[in-house]
């Protein structure tokens, strides 16, 4: 197998990313509430992690991509 090597700028022991769903949720119209039903995550929860006061599994920005129609990519982002 042949492996790619990725390079991830980090800042101390942990790597700097900015969360984007509140604004990718915006552009596509969507309330808060409506992401909670079609994710099934709470409403609460969803909020805490768009302030980043709650940092999401990987699970969790998959659910939230598939029910944004959007690639999970387009949820974060990598600050250098």
């Amino acid at each position: 197998m042949i492996y790619k090597k990725i390079i991830l700028k980090t800042k101390g022991d942990f790597m700097k990313v900015e969360i984007l769903i509140k604004q990718v949720r915006l552009e596509k119209n969507m309330s808060l509430v409506e992401l909670s039903r079609l994710t099934g995550i709470d409403r609460g929860h969803l909020s805490r992690i768009e302030r980043e006061e709650k940092e999401p599994k990987i699970s969790t920005l998959i659910q939230i991509a598939m029910a944004l129609k959007v690639d999970i990519k387009e949820l974060y982002k990598i600050i250098p």
